[in-house]
């Protein structure tokens, strides 16, 4: 009898379950947020444009979020977008360094990005992180605008930049900046990974958000 089938289930299943506990912590983390500000699912989809039914999804672990919805969902309920990433270790967070094995992570396996916080924790204007794009991975199907600015680094592999409708594709040691009400997204197109450090600032009355 050919074990193969027996062997993949078990390769398979570490990565499942830590993509369940992944989905499951950040609905349940969307859930609290917007239960400590008082709003309602429809409160948020007014807020988000996002439908009613995709928010009760994602908060019941039913549905992967996109960049581009995490977002919207930090403008929405007044965080930072780090607020939906794993906790990083209690006994060596510092106020002012981020060692790099304790770095705070966002895995969005559905999007094909990881996103690791490079800022402390707490609100800022602005925020850092090391994006890891795998092939095909994006910010999400749709445009983006909101107040602030962008800015960032090609450390290794391509980003297409979507600027207004306008592609730009970056190698490593390019790099790039504009301001965030530009409409604006991006993506991998190649087969292989891609690293970008990317900033964040916002305007002194906004709340952090990506």
């Amino acid at each position: 009898m050919d074990g193969r089938g027996d062997s993949n289930h078990t390769k398979e299943a570490p990565a499942i379950e830590a993509e369940d506990a992944t989905d499951q912590r950040l609905g349940e983390t969307v859930r609290l947020l917007r239960q400590r500000a008082g709003l309602s699912i429809q409160d948020v989809a007014n807020k988000t444009g996002l439908s009613t039914g995709m928010i009760s999804q994602l908060e019941r672990a039913r549905a992967m979020p996109s960049i581009r919805t995490l977002r919207l969902l930090s403008i929405a309920l007044d965080v930072p977008i780090s607020y939906f990433f794993e906790t990083s270790d209690p006994t060596d967070v510092q106020r002012y360094i981020v060692r790099k094995n304790n770095r705070r992570l966002l895995r969005l396996t559905a999007s094909g990005v990881v996103k690791e916080a490079l800022t402390p924790e707490g609100k800022g204007q602005l925020e850092l992180y090391e994006l890891t794009l795998n092939p095909g991975a994006s910010s999400g199907t749709d445009f983006l605008q909101h107040t602030g600015e962008k800015a960032g680094y090609v450390l290794s592999g391509s980003l297409r930049l979507w600027l207004d409708n306008q592609a730009h594709v970056l190698e490593a040691g390019d790099s790039f900046r504009f301001p965030s009400i530009v409409p604006h997204m991006f993506d991998n197109p190649t087969q292989q990974a891609a690293r970008v450090v990317w900033v964040t600032t916002l305007r002194q009355t906004d709340s952090p958000a990506s």
